[in-house]
C-alpha cells in the first residue's frame, strides 16, 4: 500500500531512506512547516501540505509513516500518531532490510527498526516505537507505545521498558531491568537498578575499586 510520510526535519530523512531500501511506493510528504514556506517539493517528494491533506485520502488507501523524532518532553510524535490512529489511519511498521530480528518478535504498529539494529528472540514492542540505529535489544526486551530507544543504546535480557520513555545515546541496561512510564536514561548511562515511572537518571557514580581476587 502507498505510504504518506508526516514530517520533514532530520528523523524523516532516516525514515524515508529506509522506505526507499524497502521500495516502498511514497505519495508525498506533509509538514506544516514547508507548506507554510510554499515549498513544493522535498528530497524529490512532493510536499502535499501540512497534516491535514492527509484527509485527501481515505485510511483504507494510504498507510502513514511517522518521520517526527522523538525527543523528551515533546510530545508532537505521540500526538500525530494518537490523532490519525483514531481516524482509522494505520501506521505501517517498517523494519532496515540490515536489522537482525530473532524468531518470535513482536511488533505493534508504527514501528521503526533502523539500520544495524539486533532485536533478539522473543521480543515484543508496543506502537509508535523507534529502535535506532545500531541499538541492540536483547531476548525477551519488553518496550512500552511511544518508547524511543535511542542509538547505540544496549538492552540485555529480560528488560521492561514502560510506555512513553526515551533511552539515551549508547546507555546500557543490565538484565531484567525495569523502567516505568515517562522515565528518561540519559546519554551513556549504565542503569544497574530499576528506575521509578517519570523520573530520570543520568550518569553512573563509580564504584569503589576492589581488588582483583587471584589463585
Amino acid at each position: 500500500m502507498p505510504v504518506i510520510l508526516l514530517g520533514g526535519g532530520g528523523h524523516a530523512k532516516v525514515v524515508l531512506d529506509l522506505l526507499h531500501a524497502l521500495e516502498r511506493e511514497i505519495l508525498g510528504v506533509c509538514d506544516p512547516v514547508l507548506a507554510t514556506q510554499g515549498i513544493r517539493t522535498w528530497r524529490g517528494l512532493p510536499v502535499l501540505g501540512d497534516d491535514g491533506a492527509v484527509a485527501q485520502y481515505a485510511p483504507d488507501a494510504v498507510e502513514l509513516v511517522n518521520g517526527t523524532g522523538s525527543l523528551p518532553g515533546n510530545h508532537l510524535r505521540r500526538r500525530l500518531h494518537e490523532q490519525f490512529a483514531a481516524l482509522e489511519y494505520r501506521f505501517t511498521t517498517l523494519v532496515h532490510p540490515s536489522a537482525i530480528i530473532g524468531t518470535g518478535v513482536e511488533f505493534g504498529h508504527g514501528v521503526q527498526v533502523m539500520a544495524g539494529v539486533i532485536v533478539q528472540p522473543d521480543s515484543r514492542l508496543g506502537d509508535d516505537v523507534i529502535i535506532n540505529t545500531g541499538s541492540r535489544l536483547d531476548h525477551d526486551t519488553q518496550i512500552g507505545n511511544h518508547v524511543h530507544i535511542a542509538p547505540g543504546a544496549v538492552l540485555s535480557g529480560g528488560v521492561i521498558i514502560g510506555s512513553g520513555c526515551h533511552i539515551g545515546v549508547g546507555a546500557t541496561l543490565i538484565q531484567g531491568i525495569r523502567i516505568g512510564s515517562e522515565a528518561v536514561i540519559g546519554a551513556g548511562t549504565t542503569v544497574i537498578s530499576d528506575v521509578a515511572g517519570g523520573y530520570l537518571q543520568t550518569g553512573q557514580p563509580p564504584r569503589s575499586p576492589s581488588r582483583i581476587k587471584k589463585e
